[in-house]
Formats: C-alpha cells, sequence, structure tokens
C-alpha cells in the first residue's frame, strides 16, 4: 500500500534569497544532521544569465533501523538521487529526489517547492509532498514502512530547528538583505550562492537527500500563505475552524493549501503524519465538493474519530453531510423553538465552562421524566431538542475559542444521576436513548472532552451495561463515574471545573439556572400508545426539501421538470450517496403522454426506488434532446448546477447508474446507486440575471460549511454543472 505525506505550508518569515543563503550553509556538513554522510555531485548546469542553477546529486544517509534489520539487508547505509533545480528570475527552488538503495523493493518519491509567499514578497514559503510504497522487503514491509515514516517525522521536525539556527547565524553576521536577481547584478548572486553549492551536501529526510526535509519549516511562527491573511498578532479572528474562505473572499486553488500556523492557532496540536493527513481530505473535499466545504475544525473531528485514516474518515464524513442537508441541521439553531413542555421539564442546559474553557452542560438525567417527554412531545422534537443542543455546543466552542485566544474543540458534560431508578429504564425510552446516542455518534464525533457521571445509585449498573455498547471505545475513556460524594474534593469536579463556577446543587457556589426537571403531568400527553416510540426513528420534525432515489441497471430515475417560459433557470443540488451515475438534461420535443413507470423495491421507504418518465421507445435528436453531456459523478460527489431554458416545455434530469470498478461505501450493493437531490425552477423574472438568486437558501451548509458564488458564476452558459 502506497503511503502518501503532504505537509501544510510553512512559512519563513524572511525574503527568499536570505532563506536559500540558509539553506547553502549548511553544506559541506552540518553537525546538526548526523545521519547524513555526505554526497557527490553528478551533475550541474547553469544558465548563461546565471539565472537557473540544476544540480544532481548522490546522497548518503546512514541506515537508522534495528540491528537485526541492518545485518540481514547487508548494508549500513542507502543512496538517493537528488535534483534541485532553483531559478532566482522566478524566485523559486524545485527539489525532486527519490531512493537508489532497492529500489526494485521500495519507491519513495519525495518532492519540495519553495517560492516567494503571494502576499508578502518578503516572506518565503515551502512545501512538502511524498510517497512511500514498499512493494517486499524480506518479509519485514511492515516494519520498513514504520520506521520510514519515523524517521521522516523526525527530519520533518529537525529540519525547523536547522533552518532556524542557520538564519540566526546570517542574521548574527550582519547579513540581514540579499538584494533579489536581477539581469545586471545575477552574476555578482551567483558567485556568493555558488559559494557553498560547489561542495554542498543536501539531504532529503525520506528521500535522504538533504535539502528536503531539513529545510522545513520557519525561522519564526508561521502565518497564513493565503491572500488577506491575518497577520500573528494583529489580534485577528481565531474562529474555531476558521478555513481558507473566511479568510479570502472567494476559494482559489490554493485555498487547498493550510499553513502551519493556522492549524496550530486555530486546530491545536497536530504531528505531521496528522496535519499530512488533513490536507488531504481537505483536499479531497475542495475536489469534489467545490464551493462548499466542512469548517477545517469539523473536518478534523472526523480525522480523529478514525484515528486519522483518510478513508474511514471520508466514508464518516459524507454521509454526515448527507444527513445534514437531507435535514437541514444546519438551520436548527435559527428555526428551533423547544416547546414549553421541554423547557419547563428538560433538566439539561449550558452553564459556564470548565477549567480549559470547554462550554459546560449540565443533565439533571436523574430527575428527567423519559415517559412523560416522549408521550408529551414525542420521540423526533426530543431528538430535534438534542441536535440543537449539539449546535450550540459548536457555536459555543467557536466563542471560546476567539475568546481564549487558543482553540477550543469540545464540551464538558455533567450529568447528574441522583434520583434515577427503574422507572428510568423503560423499554421505549431506553430504546430512544439509544436511537439519540446513534445518530450523535454518528455526526458528531470528537466533541466530547470530558463526560463527568455524578452521584450514581445502585441502578446504574445496569443502565450502564444497557449504553455502553453503542457508545465508542474512544468516547468512552472520556467517561468520569462517582459514586456517592466522590465527586466533591481532591480527584472531583474541582479537577476540572473551577469551584466558582460548581453548580449549588452538587455543593459548589454557583447558582444553575436549569431546569429541575419533574413528573410531566399527564395532561400534557398527547398519545397513549408506548409503541409510538417504535417508529422509524428519523427525525421527521426536521422536514426535508431533499429526495433520495435508488438507481439500478436498467431502471435510471427521472425527474420531470416543467418550464413555464423561455429563460427560466433549472436549478440542481444532489449529492452520490452510493455507488456511481451519469447525470444528464434532456428536453423533451414530445408531449409526455404515458403515465411514469415507477421501479418497486423491497427494504425502500414507500416502496418506489426510482421513476421513468421517457419512453424507451424514444430517439435521441427526434423525440428527445441532450441539452448538455452526460457528467459522471462519483461516490460522494456534491454537485450544483444550473441551466438557463432556451425554450418552454417538458424537461428531464436524469440519473443513470454507471459501472465502474471503483468500491462503493456498501460493498455488498455495488449493483445500485443512491443520489439525494433537490431541483427548483426560478422563473426569468424572478432573478433577472442576478447570480444571488440562483444560491439555493436550502443547500443546508450555513453552520459547517462555505459557500463559493463563483460555482455559479457560469450561469450565462447553457448548463453549468458545478463539481
Amino acid at each position: 500500500m502506497v503511503q502518501k505525506y503532504q505537509s501544510p505550508v510553512r512559512i519563513y518569515k524572511y525574503p527568499f534569497e536570505l532563506v536559500m543563503a540558509a539553506y547553502e550553509k549548511r553544506f559541506p556538513a552540518c553537525k546538526m544532521i548526523p545521519v547524513f554522510l555526505g554526497c557527490e555531485i553528478l551533475s550541474q548546469s547553469v544558465s548563461d544569465d546565471s539565472a537557473v542553477h540544476v544540480v544532481e546529486r548522490r546522497c548518503f544517509l546512514a541506515i537508522d533501523a534495528p540491528y537485526l534489520l541492518k545485518k540481514i539487508v547487508g548494508v549500513e547505509q542507502v543512496s538517493f538521487i537528488q535534483k534541485n533545480s532553483l531559478d532566482r528570475r522566478s524566485r523559486t527552488l524545485s527539489i525532486e529526489a527519490h531512493n537508489e538503495s532497492f529500489s526494485n523493493r521500495v519507491l519513495i518519491h519525495e518532492h519540495c517547492f519553495y517560492s516567494v509567499h503571494p502576499d508578502n514578497p518578503g516572506w518565503t514559503c515551502f512545501e512538502q509532498d511524498a510517497s512511500l510504497d514498499v512493494k517486499s522487503f524480506f518479509g519485514f514491509e511492515s516494519s520498513v514502512e514504520k520506521i520510514a515514516m519515523k524517521q521522516y517525522t523526525a527530519n520533518i521536525k529537525k529540519g525547523k530547528e536547522v533552518i532556524d539556527f542557520y538564519i540566526g547565524e546570517l542574521l548574527a553576521e550582519g547579513l540581514a538583505h540579499i538584494p533579489p536577481w536581477s539581469s545586471d547584478t545575477g552574476a555578482v548572486q551567483a558567485s556568493e550562492v555558488h559559494d557553498g553549492a560547489s561542495g554542498g551536501t543536501t539531504r532529503s529526510g525520506l528521500a535522504a537527500g538533504e535539502d528536503v526535509s531539513v529545510a522545513v519549516g520557519s525561522g519564526g511562527r508561521s502565518v497564513s500563505s493565503r491572500p488577506r491573511l491575518v497577520r500573528a498578532g494583529s489580534g485577528g479572528s481565531l474562529d474555531l475552524g476558521a478555513s481558507a474562505a473566511n479568510i479570502v473572499s472567494e476559494i482559489e486553488d490554493s485555498a487547498a493549501k493550510l499553513d502551519a500556523d493556522y492549524i496550530q492557532r486555530c486546530l491545536g496540536d497536530l504531528t505531521p503524519f496528522q496535519e499530512s493527513k488533513l490536507v488531504q481530505l481537505r483536499k479531497w473535499l475542495l475536489d469534489t465538493h467545490k464551493g462548499k466545504i466542512p469548517k477545517d475544525a469539523h473536518i478534523l473531528r472526523f480525522l480523529k474519530a478514525r484515528d486519522f485514516n483518510t478513508e474511514k474518515a471520508r466514508e464518516l464524513l459524507c454521509r454526515s453531510l448527507a444527513w445534514r442537508k437531507l435535514h437541514n441541521v444546519d438551520r436548527l439553531l435559527s428555526t428551533h423553538e423547544p416547546s414549553a413542555v421541554l423547557q419547563k421539564y428538560f433538566p439539561g442546559g449550558w452553564h459556564y465552562h470548565d477549567k480549559d474553557g470547554r462550554p459546560l452542560y449540565i443533565l439533571r438525567l436523574g430527575q428527567m421524566d423519559v415517559k412523560g417527554l416522549v408521550k408529551s412531545v414525542g420521540y423526533e422534537s426530543i431528538l430535534r431538542h438534542v441536535l440543537s443542543v449539539n449546535e450550540e455546543g459548536l457555536r459555543l466552542c467557536e466563542e471560546s475559542t476567539r475568546q481564549r485566544g487558543h482553540p477550543v474543540t469540545n464540551c464538558t458534560c455533567i450529568i447528574d444521576l441522583e434520583g434515577l431508578s427503574m422507572r428510568h429504564l423503560w423499554r421505549p425510552g431506553i430504546k430512544s436513548l439509544l436511537r439519540v446516542i446513534e445518530v450523535i455518534t454518528a455526526n458528531y464525533p470528537e466533541t466530547m472532552g470530558f463526560l463527568l457521571i455524578v452521584r450514581a445509585p445502585r441502578v446504574f449498573p445496569v443502565l450502564w451495561t444497557l449504553v455502553s455498547p453503542f457508545i465508542d471505545d474512544r468516547t468512552r475513556e472520556k467517561f468520569l463515574i462517582y459514586g456517592g460524594k466522590d465527586y466533591q474534593g481532591v480527584g472531583g469536579l474541582v479537577d476540572y471545573i473551577d469551584k466558582t463556577f460548581i453548580p449549588d446543587f452538587l455543593d459548589g457556589d454557583c447558582y444553575c439556572g436549569v431546569s429541575e426537571g419533574g413528573m410531566v403531568p399527564k395532561s400534557a400527553y398527547v398519545t397513549s400508545s408506548e409503541e409510538e416510540v417504535d417508529r422509524g426513528w428519523t427525525p421527521d420534525g426536521l422536514e426535508s426539501i431533499y429526495h433520495t432515489a435508488y438507481i439500478v441497471n436498467d431502471f435510471a430515475h427521472e425527474v420531470l421538470i416543467q418550464v413555464p417560459q423561455k429563460g427560466s433557470v433549472i436549478t440542481w443540488d444532489f449529492d452520490i450517496l452510493k455507488g456511481d451515475v451519469t447525470f444528464t438534461l434532456l428536453r423533451c420535443r414530445h408531449a409526455l403522454v404515458s403515465p411514469p413507470h415507477e421501479h418497486r423495491m423491497a427494504g425502500v421507504a414507500g416502496g418506489v426506488g426510482s421513476v421513468q418518465f421517457l419512453d424507451k421507445r424514444w430517439t435521441v435528436g427526434i423525440d428527445v434532446s441532450i441539452v448538455d453531456p452526460p457528467l459522471v459523478c462519483r461516490d460522494g460527489d456534491s454537485i450544483q448546477g444550473s441551466h438557463v431554458t432556451s425554450w418552454a416545455g417538458s424537461y428531464v434530469l436524469q440519473w443513470k447508474f454507471f459501472d465502474s470498478a471503483k468500491n462503493s461505501f456498501d460493498l455488498l450493493s455495488t449493483h445500485r446507486s443512491k443520489v439525494m437531490y433537490y431541483t427548483e425552477v426560478l422563473h426569468s423574472e424572478q432573478f433577472r440575471g442576478s447570480m444571488t438568486s440562483l444560491q439555493s437558501s436550502h443547500s443546508s451548509f450555513s453552520q459547517l460549511s462555505l459557500t463559493n458564488t463563483s460555482a455559479y458564476s457560469s450561469v450565462t452558459h447553457s448548463s453549468c454543472p458545478s463539481r
């Protein structure tokens, strides 16, 4: 399996020429890099004007591996080929490196690139990516992968120190400025910079050329490499999960690049491996969800939940984004108003924060009348309320991040179990609780800092036995359970919460305005049927504007659109939840006289998997016209687009199954695809060419994603699908 690494952008807050001088100052030897044994120049060339200098070297590295492994392979060092291309005119340095030793068993490729900061010509950017493919290595393939990645990570960290050290030396020597190359001074600059290069040695980290892995990092704190960035120390925004679109006016190709200082300030301390996985998943989302992607903190939560396995995190995240869109979850904070019963009898609420700044939620579960709440407001209303609590928690994390100047990415919860009894073990209530846990676990991973359970009674082990199997191991590790009065004193709540904020009902000094719960009067019940909660758990209260279709080989799914007048705009927004499809917009040249065919499928809500309007006997070009060529949409893609109609009449949006070797999320159901879609027709007088009117207010990414208006900027064309 190929292991890939992609670093965030590292920023040197020094001019390109000074960074290059520090880069060369390490040669021919560097005491800070004992693993580098030396190198030999294989070839080099310099352009006539001395602007371009290309050097190819063979570099030697000592093997930092267990003694037994070195004895088996029979070598103490390995060699790499490295090619450096320095262009002083454009102020760039490109470094390509690959292994020479064991190249038939292991393939290592690394690329690094130095360039001028796009927003500040006095700063320098450094980018790096690498791949490792261990084909066979005497049965030690797994060990070699681990050793290589460990060494690579160590070299990256060391590289920051080396560059910082040599820039400091240059400044101590009084060399604070080197003029950029020009045609008049090129020869002089060339002689200055080539002094170190002629006998120089370079290094490539994992790829073992010294340039790459050591020349990583910055002599100071890095800042965003994107346009209109917030300067370090300027008091700029530290919004939790702020991504490129929060800093620049529109998402560009460079938005896929995250700089190291932004990650540290807004997301926390990550290892180079974790940074790489974040960059990779974010880039994938930019490619497949152009115009709107989740905030970086949200992406990071899903990566943490899957131990930074990008494939597993991608699957979980895509399903969650589709769920949010399907149920308009992003609009929940602005639309949800709990009923009077929930406000009075739901014993939970937000209460200040813990010692680390995490928002603190109090739930007096022992005082909750689960049966009364379910019978009075229903399961869907309770779930909707719990979802709004989680959405509010994300908002409070952002607010705390701004106030404290460091990342606050999760919350702390106190669950008071005083009053818990067998009545809480009511079977429908337990079933409802498990369904809530299922939804929260799938869509709000890594949002829990600590969960402090206090005053646990004897009946608690029974409840815990029923609930704990549905809580993942990572979350269970954050549970702390206190029986009796163990929560008081050292080792209790005071270790996590300042005493001034401990609620009064837990022997603290702070008044807590959270509802005390209590028994819901039977007069508030709206149903007496306990089976009511056994219905499907989909939160019907979150009214969906999206529809779902299941597409198989011989049955496409078609949506009929009636366009009343020329110039109207057909818009669409859909997600591929499973499998691959082709999407086509067609115009009917004849009236549809036959009723639509419904393809029925077992296990599908309503029994109808897809609908077909077009007569299979119709001929393209005679009976129906293809408005735009079919678009191949892959598993996980999010597609938005629009078409300005040239004729009134009947149009058909068509999704057809696309046979592909690519695996879908459900390996047992690769014979069919699943699409979630929303369509709308805008009359010409409704938008009059206005771009903003084509931005659907229903795309459901107001809280966790970012909208790029440029995705709709091509509306004047015949069709503008956005991927």
